[in-house]
C-alpha cells in the first residue's frame, strides 16, 4: 500500500511539473472592459512564462491595473518601478481612447520605450494625442519640440517584427472596425509558441471585408500543430444587439461563427480546450452577465472560455 501511495504521489508531482512546463505565456490584465469604466479599459501585459519582460497589448488603462495586480500579489515591485522597468513596449491596435488613453495619461512618468503599430494607428497618435494642443509630444515624430521618450515603430502586415528588449516577435493583421474604421490583430511569437490578440473588430459579413478570414487562415496551422496557446478576442455586446448597431464589434453568435470558420480549416475538434479570452465587454446594465451566459450556451466547440478580471493573472 505504501509503495502504491508513493508511486501515486510521484506521478501527481510529475503531472503537475509537466503541466507547469507546458505553460508558455503569462498575461496580466490591466484593464478588460470596452467602455463605461475609465479605470478598467483594454490593456493586457504579455510575457513568455518565467520572464518579467512584458509588452502591453493596447493601453487603455495602466496605473489602476498595476495597483490591482499589486494588491492581489501578482507583482511584488512598487507599481511605478514595474511600470517603468517591466513594461518594455506598447502594441496599440487602434487609436480609440479605450485602447490608448492609459499610455497617453501616464506618459510623463514613463521611461523611453517603443510603440509598435500599423501606420494608420501611429498617424492617430501623432496627430491627435501626442501633440502640444491636446497633451505633449512625448514621441520622436510630429509637432515640435519632440521629447523623444517614445519611438514609433511602423509595423508591416507582410512581415514579422522583433519586439526590442524582449524575446518576442509580432506580425500584424489589419482589421475592420466600423467601416471605414481600422484596427489590428497581433500574432505574437516566442520561439514556437504563439498568442493571437485582436483589437476591436467587426464580422466580415457586416464590415464587407475578408480581414477576419485572413487572420484565421494564418492562425489555422498553429492551431493544428498546438502552437497557438491562446486567443484574446472581443465580444462587446449580447446577441440582442442589432447588427446595424454593433459599430464594428462582435456579439456571441458572431464570435462563434468566426471560431467555427477557424475549426473548419484547422481540423475537427482542433479548438477543443483552446483558451479564448473574452475581451472588451461593454459592462452597461446586465450586459456582462448576459454575454457570459450566451457564450457558455453556444460553446459547442468546447473552447476554454476565459473571462478576464482586472489584476488577476492568466497562464496559457
Amino acid at each position: 500500500m505504501k509503495k502504491i501511495s508513493l508511486l501515486a504521489i510521484c506521478f501527481s508531482v510529475l503531472s503537475l511539473y509537466s503541466f507547469a512546463q507546458n505553460k508558455s505565456f503569462s498575461i496580466l490584465p490591466l484593464g478588460v472592459y470596452g467602455g463605461s469604466d475609465e479605470g478598467n479599459l483594454s490593456a493586457y501585459l504579455l510575457a513568455p512564462e518565467g520572464s518579467r519582460d512584458y509588452i502591453s497589448l493596447d493601453a487603455g488603462t495602466i496605473y489602476n491595473g498595476l495597483k490591482a495586480l499589486r494588491s492581489k500579489g501578482f507583482i511584488k515591485a512598487n507599481s511605478n518601478d514595474f511600470f517603468k522597468n517591466n513594461i518594455k513596449a506598447y502594441l496599440i491596435s487602434h487609436g480609440h481612447l479605450d485602447h490608448c488613453g492609459g499610455l497617453i495619461i501616464n506618459s510623463p512618468n514613463d521611461t523611453a520605450k517603443n510603440i509598435y503599430a500599423l501606420p494608420f494607428c501611429i498617424n492617430v497618435l501623432k496627430t491627435k494625442y501626442f501633440t502640444w494642443t491636446s497633451w505633449a509630444n512625448f514621441a520622436n515624430e510630429g509637432e515640435s519640440p519632440l521629447l523623444k521618450k517614445y519611438t514609433y515603430n511602423y509595423l508591416d502586415t507582410a512581415r514579422e517584427t522583433k519586439i526590442e528588449n524582449t524575446n518576442m516577435y509580432v506580425k500584424p493583421f489589419l482589421l475592420s472596425h466600423s467601416v471605414p474604421g481600422e484596427s489590428t490583430a497581433f500574432l505574437v511569437r516566442n520561439n514556437d509558441n504563439y498568442f493571437l490578440y485582436f483589437g476591436d473588430t467587426g464580422d466580415d459579413s457586416i464590415e464587407r471585408s475578408n480581414y477576419m478570414k485572413i487572420v484565421w487562415n494564418a492562425a489555422a496551422p498553429m492551431v493544428s500543430s498546438h502552437k497557438l496557446k491562446g486567443i484574446s478576442i472581443e465580444c462587446s455586446y449580447p446577441d440582442k444587439q442589432k447588427d446595424k448597431q454593433l459599430f464594428g464589434h462582435l456579439k456571441p453568435k458572431l464570435l462563434f461563427k468566426n471560431l467555427h470558420y477557424l475549426e473548419n480549416i484547422a481540423g475537427k475538434n482542433s479548438l477543443k480546450n483552446l483558451p479564448v479570452i473574452v475581451a472588451h465587454i461593454k459592462p452597461d446594465e446586465d450586459n456582462e452577465k448576459i454575454i457570459h451566459e450566451e457564450l457558455l450556451k453556444e460553446n459547442d466547440l468546447h473552447v476554454k472560455l476565459i473571462f478576464p478580471v482586472q489584476g488577476e493573472k492568466i497562464d496559457l
